[in-house]
């Protein structure tokens, strides 16, 4: 069974902090190809769509879309404060390996 991305709660506490549903925007977690692993993920404030699966939690919204869900399964979607910066990062099981940066992966 495959299971949809999780969102901790400490992504949309970061979510709500930049005001993201005040501006009318989601943030999006897509899957595209390229990257020194293979496939890399795109994080970006966006429109949600209508086929987007939409994951809600305190009036915020991560939305996925049809075609990097099956990339994104079991994934969970964090976000990370360390001394070299703040970001939303993807802890994804289905990784076989990552580069350095890990905003590339390989499956």
């Amino acid at each position: 069974m495959t299971l949809p991305p999780t969102v901790t709660t400490r992504a949309f506490d970061r979510l709500a902090e930049i005001g993201a549903a005040a501006q009318g925007k989601a943030l999006r977690v897509a899957v595209e190809g390229g990257g020194c692993s293979g496939f890399q993920y795109e994080i970006a404030l966006d429109d949600p769509r209508d086929d987007d699966l939409r994951l809600d939690h305190l009036g915020e919204t991560v939305v996925i879309d049809s075609v990097s869900l099956p990339f994104l399964a079991s994934a969970t979607i964090d976000f990370s404060e360390e001394l070299i910066g703040a970001r939303f990062v993807i802890n994804n099981p289905n990784a076989t390996s990552s580069c350095g940066c890990g905003t590339s992966f390989s499956i």
